[in-house]
């Protein structure tokens, strides 16, 4: 093979050039034109994704709806990223792969697949009955799981591995989980534990002690006094080694104080308070391999994802309508049916 030699597409075996879809009718999909509450989503028919050649073309049967979906629609966002309309929001997925591009080597046709597709523009999200990602952000979908777990999995999961790193908790650490029955929380208690960190105390309301418990932590009440109590359960000097704050507002502001090194707290809600706090921030990047390791823990039986309730597609703007009501134990997730 002589290196900058190309091949014109005809020379392709016709199995692979055949991989790459031809465009359809349009598929239904949620999207937004204006900037708003949740009545701002509405379902519409858009066209087909275009497949790129390392892209794979997902049939969607599930989707995760997390906080950054919310500012999405609410705007947001537009000081981060390029945003364009219509706005299909969401950055979880979980389904069949329906067609690839011709350079794609790692997945074929009907495999069943999982992914954080978050781009470097806001469009062309999840909230649709067809997908298409660069096969660098998937991975194979844990056999054990339904595709409405599964779809809960990949943003959640992956913030929860990247804040440990962030702050290299390991062996020997006593980690303190704010929100630690919450999507990201309640994985970040068991990945610890996978990671073999030594304790895990997280803050829950006292209706969801039980729940941080059966995930391998500690419970302990959230809100005034915090401090003290962690001091009281931990003992020595009181302090923890990492704290990871998934709530922002009062519990970050109190994360310094309840660490030993102030440089081992970290936030994914608030980054100007954190930094200027000393901690880290965290803003969660997509990662194939570290996704394919969540997968093999959930399989393994080390990692379960609570999901609180499934919606269908055209009830997204419920969805948000319960997310941003706060409370929500685990995620929501979106359903759809085979297309």
């Amino acid at each position: 093979m002589v290196l900058g030699h190309h091949l014109p597409l005809t020379t392709y075996p016709q199995a692979v050039r055949d991989r790459a879809p031809l465009a359809s009718a349009g598929m239904r999909a949620v999207a937004l034109t204006e900037y708003g509450g949740p009545e701002v989503l509405r379902l519409q028919e858009l066209p087909d994704p275009l497949v790129g050649p390392d892209f794979v073309l997902i049939e969607v049967r599930a989707t995760g709806v997390n906080p950054v979906d919310c500012k999405m629609r609410s705007g947001l966002l537009r000081r981060t990223y390029p945003n364009h309309t219509p706005l299909i929001p969401g950055w979880d997925v979980a389904g069949v792969v329906r067609a690839t591009g011709p350079a794609v080597t790692d997945f074929t046709a009907g495999e069943e697949v999982i992914g954080y597709i978050r781009k470097d523009h806001v469009q062309h999200g999840s909230y649709a009955e067809l997908v298409a990602v660069s096969e660098r952000v998937l991975a194979r979908k844990p056999s054990s799981q339904s595709f409405a777990e599964a779809a809960a999995l990949p943003l959640a999961g992956l913030t929860a591995v990247q804040t440990l790193e962030a702050v290299k908790a390991g062996a020997g650490d006593t980690v303190l989980v704010h929100a630690a029955a919450g999507g990201v929380g309640h994985l970040a208690v068991q990945v610890a534990r996978a990671a073999g960190v030594e304790r895990v105390i997280g803050t829950a309301s006292p209706g969801n002690h039980g729940f941080v418990r059966s995930l391998g932590a500690e419970p302990v009440a959230y809100g005034d006094g915090l401090a003290e109590r962690v001091a009281e359960l931990v003992g020595g000097d009181g302090k923890v080694d990492v704290a990871l704050d998934f709530a922002g507002g009062a519990a970050l502001r109190v994360s310094p104080s309840l660490v030993r090194d102030p440089t081992r707290h970290v936030s994914v809600v608030d980054a100007r308070t954190a930094l200027r706090q000393g901690g880290r921030y965290v803003f969660v990047r997509p990662d194939g391999p570290q996704l394919t390791w969540l997968a093999a823990l959930a399989d393994a039986g080390a990692l379960h994802v609570e999901v609180q309730q499934t919606f269908p597609l055209e009830q997204a703007a419920l969805a948000h309508a319960v997310l941003e009501g706060g409370h929500v134990r685990g995620k929501l997730v979106l359903t759809m049916a085979p297309r």
